[in-house]
This record gives C-alpha cells, sequence and structure tokens, in this order.
C-alpha cells in the first residue's frame, strides 16, 4: 500500500505527491491542488473547528456571515477555501486540526460506508423503495457493506465496496469513503442510511452537495483515513448508481420553483400577526394558503405556495422572529396534509424556500437585509 496521497508537482489537476506523514498542512494543500476546497476538523476529531464565539452565539445564516469573507473558519464546509494563504494561516498555526472536503464545490459525491454494529431497521428501511419481503432471511446482514452488496447484486453490478478504478478511503471505524466523480453536472444531494426522508441503504451514506468528507491522510484519536491501494483519483459516478440516486432523491426536483419574494402585502399580514410570542398566530397565517390548497385535489398552485410560505418562514427565523424547528415542522406537517403522498416533494420545495429565506431576514420593518 502506498502511503502517499499522490499529486505532481508539475501539475496541479493531479493528487498532491505529499506524504499523509507530512502533516495536516501539505495534506490540505494538496487537496486544494487538486480543486477540493478545504476546511479545519477539530483535534483528533471528525466534526468541523468550532465557530466563533459570535457565531456560536447568534443564529444566521452562514452564506450572509462576515466572518467567511474576514478569513475565519466558520459554518463548517461553508468555509472551505481553496486559497493556499488562508490555508497556510489555518493549518500552518493549528497543525492539529484535520481536513475535511467540501463535496459539493469539488464536484464529488462519496459513498460512505458504516460497519456500526446495531440490530438493521425495518425492512422497508433497509434498501428505500425497494421491498423486501418477510420470506427473505436477512441472518447475517449486519452493515453498510452488507446492504450496498445486495443492492448491487440485484442491478447486477458489483458493489462500489469492491470498485478498484476509484480513490477508495478506510475509516477508522471500519467503515469505506468511496470517492466518485459527479457528472452531467447534476447536483447531487446528501443522506444519511436509513434516513426516512432521503436514503440509499441502511448504513450507508451520501456526501455530496451540503455536507463533507474527510480527506485522506486526516488522523484523528480512533486513526487515520488511509487510501486502500494506490488509486487516488476518483473515477466518474456509475451511470447504475446516478440512477439508484435519482430514484432515492438525492437529486432536486426540476420543477420545484425559484424562491421569490414575497408580497408587500403578504409581509405585512404576517408581521401584523404578532413577533416574538405569538408564534401560533404567525404560523396560522403563513400556513393558511397552504392548508387552503387541500381543499382542491390537484393544481391551485401548490407548489409556488408552499414556496412562498418556506421563503416567509426562513425570513422570520433568520430575524429570529420564529423557532426554526417548530416552524419547519408546522410546514412540513401542513402540507402533506394538503397533498398526502407527496412528502419527498414537498421536502424538497421547503428546503430550497427555507434555504433562500434565511439569507434575507424579514425584520418586524417588513424589510428584508
Amino acid at each position: 500500500m502506498s502511503a502517499e496521497l499522490q499529486v505532481s508537482p508539475s501539475d496541479s489537476t493531479d493528487v498532491s505527491r505529499a506524504p499523509l506523514s507530512a502533516g495536516s498542512l501539505a495534506v490540505a494543500q494538496a487537496c486544494a491542488r487538486r480543486g477540493w476546497p478545504v476546511h479545519p476538523l477539530a483535534a483528533g476529531r471528525k466534526t468541523p473547528a468550532a465557530n466563533c464565539r459570535k457565531c456560536r452565539e447568534a443564529t444566521h445564516a452562514p452564506t450572509s456571515c462576515a466572518c467567511l469573507g474576514e478569513g475565519r473558519w466558520c459554518h463548517s464546509f461553508h468555509a472551505a477555501t481553496l486559497n493556499q494563504e488562508r490555508i497556510e494561516q489555518w493549518w500552518g498555526r493549528h497543525p492539529e486540526f484535520g481536513i475535511g472536503v467540501s463535496c459539493g464545490p469539488a464536484g464529488l459525491v462519496v459513498i460512505d460506508i458504516d460497519a456500526h454494529p446495531a440490530e438493521p431497521p425495518a425492512r422497508d428501511r433497509i434498501l428505500p423503495g425497494i421491498p423486501i419481503g418477510d420470506q427473505v432471511n436477512l441472518m447475517g446482514l449486519a452493515n453498510g457493506y452488507h446492504t450496498l452488496a445486495v443492492l448491487a447484486a440485484l442491478r447486477g453490478q458489483p458493489s462500489p465496496a469492491e470498485d478498484t478504478s476509484t480513490l477508495r478511503v478506510s475509516t477508522p471505524s471500519g467503515g469505506l469513503h468511496v470517492w466518485y466523480r459527479a457528472t452531467d453536472n447534476h447536483r447531487w444531494k446528501s443522506s444519511a442510511g436509513s434516513s426516512p426522508g432521503r436514503a440509499l441503504a441502511w448504513q450507508v451514506d451520501i456526501r455530496a452537495h451540503g455536507s463533507y468528507i474527510i480527506a485522506p491522510g486526516t488522523t484523528t484519536q480512533h486513526g487515520t483515513y488511509t487510501p486502500v491501494s494506490d488509486v487516488r483519483e476518483p473515477a466518474a459516478l456509475p451511470q447504475w448508481l446516478a440512477q439508484e440516486l435519482d430514484r432515492t432523491g438525492h437529486l432536486p426536483a426540476p420543477t420545484i420553483p425559484a424562491p421569490r419574494p414575497v408580497p408587500p402585502r403578504a409581509q405585512q399580514a404576517v408581521l401584523a400577526a404578532g413577533g416574538r410570542g405569538q408564534t401560533e398566530r404567525t404560523l396560522a397565517t403563513i400556513l393558511a394558503p397552504v392548508e387552503a390548497c387541500g381543499q382542491v385535489p390537484e393544481g391551485a398552485g401548490f407548489s409556488d405556495t408552499l414556496n412562498r410560505a418556506a421563503y416567509t418562514l426562513g425570513g422570520l427565523i433568520a430575524a429570529g422572529c420564529l423557532p426554526h424547528q417548530e416552524a419547519e415542522q408546522a410546514l412540513k406537517d401542513t402540507a402533506a396534509a394538503a397533498r398526502p403522498g407527496q412528502e419527498l416533494r414537498i421536502e424538497q420545495i421547503i428546503r430550497s424556500g427555507l434555504t433562500a429565506g434565511l439569507q434575507r431576514p424579514l425584520h418586524a420593518t417588513g424589510r428584508r437585509t
């Protein structure tokens, strides 16, 4: 097994030849030269380095945080960079930091296979969307290696865990990261194994847009993330895997409406419903149009109505007028009641609208910032 994260110094498109033992700075620099934006991980851990005190104490959208422009590493993968000077500053001063790679901007889709000892979930969550009858003996199925192998076998394909054409990285816990390149400009989304909302297989996570992956060579208190062969280049995402990711909801729905500003009259109606301490009244005002769509079996502009509600909620949440979790759950429940059986699409629309709204706080003045 090679002990290097191989990169040709004369070719910035190659992965670096910096030895894995050379330290976090060399590995971070190598990743950035490869085009993989990096951000610091807490010393000895696989979680991001802590935000500054101001960011810890005040809730705000990461994309609007002033710390990013000032060169601080707040907000995890949102702070990931290719800037070599900033990388020198971060890891030069903190060589104990690990390295996270922001998957989306890096154009990566990483299959994160876990091997945690646990009882398998209900049969409908082992391979989401694929029924497993009671007559099927699941004795011995114990981890993500097994579920991914079953999925691959059903499709007549080799398991990604055995894909020798791409970069594979063993994890200290006995798992495996299988790195692929996204193709066709698809914006693949992340997920957690067996999640009821979006998942490929039990104990198989997807790292793509909205998450990060630990760089080869990073050492935590439990061990080092180490390539399992001499292959250092992520191969293109196999077509069959792309089809499975599409089937399991890892692509945004193409017809999700773009976030649109809420008309001033609607803003005033929402704000008139009450500020802090008036959560129920405010939510009722915002959710009323979504609830009304339930009176019409189809149409009624449901997607646009839901998008506007999510956008408004995001603005009020960002301004501190509504609690995030309670508001989001209320919107999901109302939308699901209006359009039963469309939970996946509802989740996608809400996520899109909330994300946009969180970047534009809606204050009591009725103005967005």
